[in-house]
């Protein structure tokens, strides 16, 4: 795909500043999610399953009503190229108050969701944790500004002292008896922090005003967004709001710390990724050809991370949670595995919307949304009737067929095509040798102790998935580390 000089250099501009913010937010992401891990493997030794399980009921009720927090508005304001100042005090505004009125309205609903779902407590759990959304709120837009100028070596900050307040409180109160409690209380706090540390990082003073014009432009925008966000929360969300129906709060618990993994080590990284790609392909969204080769290069490396986190816990999936969470959660270990697979075919094509949503048609994501949630709807109902693993497979299938769906399109409207996308999938070959190392180490260790196994699995893995990049890949791991400053450029 040959390029304009003009778009040959603002391709260039461009990445390198992404990659430099993309080395920041994967620094916050690794430290993050080490902590996150290392919490969720504590308080799982310390809680009992059904705890999990409350709070992941009142978390769905909250997920549910945040499509409604900040409207898309966000997503605006970062696309947005004029007014920005103005832009963003409007944001704040509509945040504040969109935030007291939810606050208010989780309070209300609060008991009519516990008669719902058959649990008494979730009425208190899910009113403490209403305040999560006036509590967000004085941060939303710091963090928004903060992302849409690439400053992630400042955003890191917040978003670690979140992550480390929050473990700290949890497992202070767990190991104190407070049981469900201290990951609620552990919530609120680790949120009210990072919404502090956000105005101290970001000395920016937001006034309440309001503007009819900016105001419909951001509307206009914002509402596609969420528009799409709705049906995406319904969608990823839809699995624990019928399990929470069929099943017992420690049945959700278990699914939702098996989820947890997937979660934390792929689909987080997608998200990481989402922060730093969409204000990048925002800025080049008058460049189609240099548009479309970040995308294949963004497609390139986010298997090459991807493809060993999900094949590994696919593979070792036993060991994994024996050691990280105890005995009592190993009717997590087989949904574990069809959730590894599911977040991996999740991942090809994720980032396809971060272009629609810088080219300004977010109406495309939520025009291919519609199908798509109501197929993976229909596939979790069917799924949720026979066992837990039924709906890690439903979720599996529908992921296959989002996927297709989304490089059918994109090859109409964005000319993307599949031959150019099979070239950038060489990770699945550095897959099929580390499955190679690691099905055999499995074997020869299943008489050992599960961390004994675990680490021989690790070590094999490693070896053959690493070793195999290295020869295969060298050049793209030099040029990523030349572009994030971990490595000088040569003369």
């Amino acid at each position: 795909m040959e390029m304009t000089d003009s778009s040959q250099e603002k391709y260039q501009e461009v990445t390198k500043k992404a990659a430099r913010s993309m080395g920041w937010n994967y620094l916050s992401f690794g430290l993050g999610k080490i902590l996150n891990i290392a919490t969720i493997s504590i308080l799982a030794h310390l809680l009992a399953p059904e705890y999990f399980g409350l709070v992941a009921l009142a978390t769905l009720t909250i997920d549910y009503l945040s499509v409604l927090n900040e409207l898309g508005l966000g997503s605006a304001l970062i696309q947005r190229q004029q007014n920005i100042n103005e832009s963003a005090n409007i944001v704040f505004t509509i945040n504040f108050v969109a935030g007291i009125v939810l606050t208010i309205i989780t309070f209300i609903l609060a008991p009519y969701a516990a008669v719902f779902f058959k649990e008494p407590q979730v009425t208190s759990i899910l009113r403490w944790l209403s305040l999560t959304f006036f509590i967000s709120s004085f941060g939303s837009v710091h963090s928004i500004l903060l992302q849409r100028e690439f400053n992630f070596r400042k955003k890191i900050v917040p978003e670690l002292g979140n992550t480390i307040v929050k473990a700290i409180i949890s497992i202070s109160l767990a190991l104190a008896g407070f049981g469900v409690w201290s990951l609620v209380i552990g919530q609120l706090i680790g949120t009210s922090v990072a919404s502090i540390l956000f105005w101290i990082l970001l000395p920016w003073w937001p006034k309440f005003s309001w503007d009819a014009t900016i105001g419909k432009e951001l509307f206009k925008y914002g509402f596609s967004i969420m528009g799409n966000n709705a049906l995406s929360v319904w969608d990823q969300n839809f699995d624990y709001f019928i399990i929470g129906l069929i099943y017992t709060p420690a049945a959700l618990g278990v699914y939702t710390l098996a989820y947890r993994l997937p979660q934390a080590l792929v689909l987080s990284i997608l998200w990481t990724m989402t922060s730093v790609l969409f204000p990048t392909f925002s800025a080049l969204q008058d460049q189609k050809d240099a548009l479309n080769k970040s995308f294949f290069s963004v497609l390139r490396y986010v298997q090459l991370l991807v493809t060993p986190l999900c094949l590994g816990m696919f593979i070792a999936a036993d060991p994994l949670i024996r050691v990280l969470f105890g005995e009592q959660w190993v009717d997590a270990i087989p949904i574990l595995r069809v959730l590894s697979l599911y977040t991996w075919v999740v991942s090809f094509g994720y980032h396809i919307g971060d272009i629609y949503k810088a080219i300004g048609r977010p109406d495309i994501l939520t025009k291919m949304s519609i199908p798509i949630f109501f197929i993976r709807i229909l596939l979790l109902w069917i799924g949720a009737q026979y066992s837990l693993v039924g709906v890690g497979i439903a979720h599996l299938v529908a992921a296959i067929i989002s996927s297709a769906l989304r490089y059918f399109i994109a090859s109409r409207i964005l000319k993307i095509r599949f031959r150019d996308v099979i070239k950038e999938l060489t990770a699945f070959i550095c897959g099929a040798v580390m499955a190679a190392f690691t099905i055999p180490a499995l074997y020869f260790t299943k008489n050992s102790i599960a961390i004994n196994q675990l680490f021989v699995v690790v070590i094999a893995g490693a070896i053959g998935y690493l070793g195999t990049v290295w020869l295969i890949e060298r050049n793209s791991v030099m040029s990523i580390l030349r572009m994030i400053g971990l490595k000088r450029s040569e003369t």
